[in-house]
């Protein structure tokens, strides 16, 4: 069931055609995979759709030595990169499909369909549970303060009526050194009164500006 329909070094039209339907519905299957609770580029869901196809020529323009194939299908995958930086899901969605496309194009066309379902359904499982995601209470405040405050503990007393927890992440200079923003993680007793707590804030730091959102995840590279 598992074995390749490519029999020695000669490629068949039929086995051409068969390995290119296999990649681009896999590639399509992919780039689905991604829009999952996702907003990537239009681009990036187009490459990851194609990716496969492309991966899976070039394994059988070179078919005989796998070794040259998998460094020019790495250097396919590589290119997107250089011109931005991808997260890590998006990453994880180039191997992926780079995965399938050499699978496919040595042949092994029912082995690719079933890695991608395996990891389809491992992938789209620990999104639907959150896995490694930030609790859904969870919220990010930036506080802009004038440089001669001190702000070693200045909101200590507001962050412990209004939150559960509280830390302070980073602090860094704007405005040609004349302001901090304060960068907070916190996690609020009552969602209802962010009113309050943003009010109660802007009354200590002058009424400068203050953000109030839910946190940007950090992506591991």
């Amino acid at each position: 069931m598992l074995n390749t329909i490519i029999s020695g070094t000669e490629l068949t039209t039929a086995a051409f055609f068969i390995c290119t339907a296999v990649s681009l519905v896999l590639g399509l299957g992919v780039a689905l995979m991604c829009l999952y609770k996702n907003r990537p580029s239009q681009s990036f869901v187009l490459c990851v759709a194609m990716l496969p196809a492309v991966v899976q020529l070039v394994i059988m323009l070179v078919n005989g030595n796998i070794g040259v194939g998998v460094a020019v299908a790495g250097t396919f995958g590589l290119v997107r990169f250089r011109s931005a930086s991808g997260t890590a899901r998006e990453i994880s969605a180039i191997f992926l499909a780079m995965a399938i496309g050499l699978a496919t194009g040595m042949g092994y066309v029912a082995l690719a369909c079933v890695f991608f379902l395996v990891m389809a359904a491992f992938a789209l499982l620990l999104t639907s549970v959150g896995f490694g995601a930030g609790r859904a209470d969870e919220r990010e405040v930036r506080i802009t303060i004038p440089e001669n405050l001190d702000y070693d503990g200045l909101f200590d007393d507001l962050f412990k009526k209004f939150t559960r927890s509280f830390e302070l992440e980073r602090v860094k200079t704007t405005n040609m050194g004349t302001l901090y923003e304060l960068r907070y993680r916190v996690v609020m007793k009552d969602a209802t009164r962010s009113r309050d707590f943003l009010d109660a804030l802007r009354e200590r730091n002058g009424n400068l500006t203050i953000a109030l959102g839910k946190p940007v995840m950090k992506e591991a590279l």
